[in-house]
């Protein structure tokens, strides 16, 4: 009666050692309880103290560039627009902001290309030099790009495109290639080759099936390395200050620059031209934040 009730309840049968869950449960269960067992205000409150220093800077400079001039409250109210209106029409923003947004969305379309065709090769076939291409690409990002203004300089000197934005949108996509090409290779392992094998037997080329099969599967990926390549060219300072000279050429970086006089600084334009730069940024990140993580983690599973 005994073992019938054990079995019963247990659903083991009587006389036989019942299994012991395989270590990694044992591991996961563990770390579960450790994490369970922590009191909440040691999560929240270091998180709290991250957040207060992250958004305290961002706070102060929309203080500045809603406030009156003159004023010294630590209170947005009343509000002004003088600040954004003088930046935007009489400090050429308005110029600057389109001279980023064609340099960025540019540079975003030709990285994203380029590293979808170098990563493919590179996730696809195999060909001697591939571990020491991968090895240069990785030891590229050890370069800083001010190592390279020089030749650089004169390249784009002698090609004629001096204070022009494509020689910035070059010098963009060339610095950004690197990562890219390592993030969308192992993203495109991740895809099983026997998807592109079954569209072939189906009567697809290389390129359709490409296209049809694995190109929809990449879009995770693709959107990280666009809006990281995005965002760097828009935020980038050194390459835009060097080959761009004339005002009507140069965009928001080296515009927020010319804010900054030698013995006087309008701190109420540079917080409205702050604010302005960061908008697109921001919005960029807000609709793309899930894509974002899922294409940076699934593109370095496998490199």
């Amino acid at each position: 009666m005994t073992a019938a009730l054990a079995e019963k309840h247990t659903g083991t049968v009587p006389g036989t050692v019942r299994p012991t869950p395989p270590p990694t449960e044992h591991r996961r269960r563990g770390r579960e309880r450790a994490f369970d067992d922590v009191p909440r205000w040691q999560i929240y409150v270091p998180l709290g103290i991250y957040l207060l220093f992250t958004l305290v800077p961002f706070y102060w400079m929309f203080l500045f560039a809603v406030r009156p001039t003159g004023s010294t409250s630590l209170v947005p109210w009343p509000m002004t627009a003088e600040h954004f209106s003088k930046v935007w029409n009489e400090r050429s923003f308005a110029v600057f902001f389109q001279n980023s947004m064609i340099v960025g969305v540019c540079t975003l379309v030709a990285t994203t290309l380029v590293a979808l065709c170098g990563g493919y090769a590179l996730a696809r076939f195999d060909f001697r030099i591939k571990n020491g291409f991968m090895l240069a690409l990785l030891c590229s990002q050890f370069i800083p790009g001010a190592l390279m203004l020089v030749p650089l300089f004169e390249i784009f000197k002698n090609l004629q495109m001096i204070n022009s934005l494509g020689s910035v949108v070059i010098a963009e996509t060339v610095f950004q290639l690197p990562l890219s090409i390592i993030l969308i290779s192992g993203f495109i392992k991740n895809v099983p080759v026997s998807l592109e094998e079954a569209a072939w037997v189906d009567g697809c080329s290389r390129f359709r099936a490409f296209c049809a099969v694995v190109l929809p599967l990449l879009r995770p990926g693709l959107i990280a390395v666009g809006s990281f390549a995005f965002v760097h060219s828009w935020n980038h300072f050194l390459f835009a200050l060097m080959f761009l000279s004339e005002q009507d050429k140069q965009t928001i970086p080296v515009g927020l620059n010319t804010l900054i006089g030698a013995d006087s600084v309008d701190l109420g334009a540079l917080a409205a031209g702050g604010v302005i730069a960061a908008i697109p940024v921001v919005i960029v990140f807000a609709f793309i934040q899930k894509w974002l993580i899922t294409g940076f983690s699934a593109g370095a599973v496998k490199g």
